[in-house]
Formats: structure tokens, C-alpha cells, sequence
């Protein structure tokens, strides 16, 4: 087949663009400007050259680098002109580009270079699953659970943070289990309403049990138990001079506010996620455990599951798969996870294989099978392990479109 390969080197400014031949040569080469005049250009320049050249489609390919080419992937998927052709839009991962270009030698960087390479890489046609998506209603959906994810790694982050400064302010209270969540209403109250640690261990107890049934609202078991061990443990902790105690409270209460507010924006991206996904009917929300959070999570950056072959290769897109390490007669049994692969699809597919196994019998026993196996990273192994289990599951439900049974696995 006769096809004309194009290689876009994406900036936030400017695009440069190399056009390749069939045979693997130079058609022309050309800098184009990152926006809706450059788009236009690079149509008509496409379009020319499939006129003239009797092309029979036209292999387009990009890296994925952050948010500067989407735009342009959409006006060429629905460009007017364009769209009386063939052609086929590639979205390449970043780290297989620069492995296929250092099968070169001596090559030079720079952007002209990249969109050869780029070309070249879509000639020899090894490409992965990351195709463009056809239907937006998966852009959409992927557009609120990506940035529900950096939400989350971020209240992570904030929360890490968090703990180093209580363990400033009050040091036992951040190692102690006084409270089942550090973060819960009460230790919250704990460490806005208290100044100091002294406040705390010189107060009378009736009173502080009263501020704890108060903030807990009656929760405690034993309520005075826990307003004990809290005075203990304000009577066991560093004393700050007052300078840095203040600065210490300063730094909390913005932190705990950062806290409320990622917490307040993952609510608010859990409501929209959950509206945006009763337009895409999936089976995965029959899984006990599985919500519309983790299977949007899922489902957005599957798309189409008919895009995989079969389970082990939604599994590789999802970084889901273990290297191989093998000489003569040697076969490891532990190896690692490769590094590629679609980092939300893994994050969504791990967190709801964490939710789904607390209520399914089979892959919890499966689980703590895994997590006995090996004492390094034993949880981290076991809940992967399990993850790509469940990967089987989710390709058999997305491909028959059924709904789930307890004897699926």
C-alpha cells in the first residue's frame, strides 16, 4: 500500500512536521505554528500531497505530550478536507519513540529530527494500542478521572506533609493509634482547637471527653478510654518554645484547609464522573465493590475494548505485566512490572481490585495467597498480582457484555 507517513514533533508554540514516503523517503519537511492557522496549513499540505503523490492514506503520528497536541488531533480527525482520505491518527508512547530512535547512530536532537523519527517509527508499523479514541464521549470521561487522579496524588502528598508537621506540634499523637484516622473531624479538631499540647494535658477530663463526644458526635466506644490515652499523650510529647509553636499552627491550618479543599474538589469530580459515565453502558458497575468512580476510572482509558486482542494485551496496555528474565535452563519467578504502560488505567484497575476483593471470597483468598509469598513489598505485589486477575474479568464483561456473576473469574 502506497501510504504517506507523518511525524509531528509537538510544542505549546510550534509544530515541525516531516512528511515520509512508502519507501522510507523525504517528502518535505516544514514548521507549522501550534494553533487553529497551523492546523489549516498542515491540512492543506496533506491534502496536496495525497493528491498529487496518489497516496492511499495518510499514517499520522504524535507523541503524547501532555495537553499541547490534543487540540490538534481533533481538528484533523475532523477537518473537512481531510476526512475524504484514508488516514489513521497515532498517538505514540513518548519512551517507545526514543528506544526506536536510539536504534539510530549519531543522530542529532532536535524537533526536525523527532518527526522523522516519528515517521519512521509509524513505517515500520510497531505501534501500540494508544490510538486516538473515536468516540469523545471517552475523552470526556477520561478529561474528569485524569484530573481526579492527580486530585488524589495530590491529597496524598498533602497529607504526607501534614503528618510531619503534627509530628512537630504533637509527636505522639501522630505515631499513637488514639484516633482510627488521623485525619478524621476529631483529631482535626484536636489540632485546630488546641494550641498548644499543654492545653490538652491540663484540662479537666470531664471536659475532654465533652469536646470529644462533641467533635466524634457520641462515636467513641469508650470515650473516656480515648480522652485518657490523649492526655497521656499530650503530657508525653515535646514542648516547642512559643515562636516556633506558632509557626507550627500557622503551617497546620493551612495545611488542613489544602486537605478540606482537595477533598471538596474529589467530591466534586466524583458527582460529575458519576453523570458522565450514565452515558456509556458498561457491566462493570454489576462487580460488587465497583462503583462509577473506578469504572470510569477503567472505562476511559480502555474506550472501545474491541481496540485488544485479547486479556494479556489490555493487560501490557495497562502496565499490568511482568518482565522476563531467562538465560539457558534459569527462568526467574519474581521479576519486576515493565515500566510502560497506561498509568491511570493501572491506578483505577489496582484501586477497584482493592475495593472488589474485600467482598468477594475469591479473590481475597487469592490475595492473602500472594501476600505470603514474598516478605519485600508483599501487599504491593499481592495487590497486582491479583489487579491482573481481575484484568480477565473486566475484558469478559466489556467484550460479552454481561453482567457480572460470582463465578466469573
Amino acid at each position: 500500500m502506497n501510504s504517506l507517513f507523518i511525524g509531528i514533533d509537538v510544542s505549546s508554540q510550534n509544530n515541525a512536521v516531516y512528511f515520509m514516503k512508502s519507501d522510507g523517503t523525504k517528502h518535505s519537511s516544514f514548521s507549522i505554528q501550534n494553533n487553529l492557522t497551523g492546523g489549516k496549513i498542515l491540512s492543506q499540505r496533506i491534502v496536496s500531497a495525497m493528491k498529487e503523490n496518489c497516496f492511499d492514506n495518510a499514517v499520522i503520528g504524535l507523541e503524547s505530550t501532555s495537553v499541547y497536541g490534543d487540540n490538534l488531533v481533533c481538528f484533523l480527525r475532523e477537518d473537512y478536507e481531510l476526512s475524504k482520505f484514508n488516514k489513521k491518527i497515532h498517538i505514540l508512547n513518548a519512551k517507545q519513540v526514543k528506544k526506536f530512535k536510539d536504534s539510530y547512530a549519531d543522530l542529532p536532537k532536535n524537533d526536525y529530527i523527532d518527526s522523522f523519527v516519528i515517521a519512521d517509527h509509524l513505517r515500520f508499523g510497531r505501534i501500540t494500542k494508544e490510538v486516538y479514541m473515536d468516540d469523545y464521549r471517552y475523552k470526556a470521561l477520561q478529561n474528569l478521572t485524569r484530573a481526579r487522579f492527580f486530585a488524589v496524588q495530590n491529597l496524598t502528598k498533602e497529607k504526607q506533609r501534614t503528618l510531619n508537621t503534627i509530628y512537630l506540634k504533637f509527636c505522639t499523637l501522630a505515631t499513637d493509634k488514639i484516633f482510627s484516622d488521623k485525619f478524621g473531624a476529631t483529631s482535626l479538631a484536636v489540632l485546630e482547637d488546641f494550641l498548644t499540647v499543654d492545653e490538652i494535658a491540663d484540662m479537666d477530663l470531664i471536659d475532654l471527653v465533652s469536646f470529644l463526644n462533641e467533635k466524634g458526635r457520641s462515636h467513641f466506644a469508650d470515650v473516656e478510654a480515648t480522652a485518657k490515652a490523649l492526655q497521656a499523650a499530650a503530657r508525653g510529647s515535646y514542648r516547642l518554645p512559643k515562636t516556633v509553636n506558632d509557626s507550627v499552627n500557622q503551617v497546620l491550618s493551612i495545611q488542613i484547609s489544602s486537605i478540606r479543599a482537595l477533598e471538596t474538589q474529589i467530591s466534586v469530580f466524583d458527582k460529575a464522573i458519576s453523570e458522565q459515565i450514565k452515558i456509556i453502558p458498561n457491566t462493570l458497575q454489576s462487580i460488587p465493590g465497583i462503583g462509577p468512580v473506578f469504572a470510569a476510572g477503567i472505562i476511559a482509558e480502555i474506550g472501545d475494548i474491541n481496540r485488544f486482542d485479547n486479556q494479556a494485551s489490555l493487560a501490557k496496555y495497562a502496565g499490568l505485566a511482568w518482565t522476563q528474565y531467562q538465560s539457558g535452563n534459569f527462568e526467574a519467578q519474581n521479576t519486576r512490572l515493565i515500566k510502560s504502560g497506561n498509568r491511570y488505567l493501572r491506578y483505577y484497575l489496582i484501586e477497584a481490585t482493592d475495593s472488589m476483593r474485600k467482598r468477594n471470597s475469591e479473590y481475597q483468598d487469592f490475595f492473602n495467597l500472594k501476600l505470603k509469598e514474598v516478605n519485600k513489598y508483599a501487599r504491593k505485589r499481592a495487590l497486582a498480582l491479583t489487579a491482573r486477575k481481575f484484568v480477565r474479568l473486566v475484558y469478559a464483561l466489556l467484550m460479552t457484555n454481561r453482567l457480572y456473576k460470582q463465578s466469573e473469574n
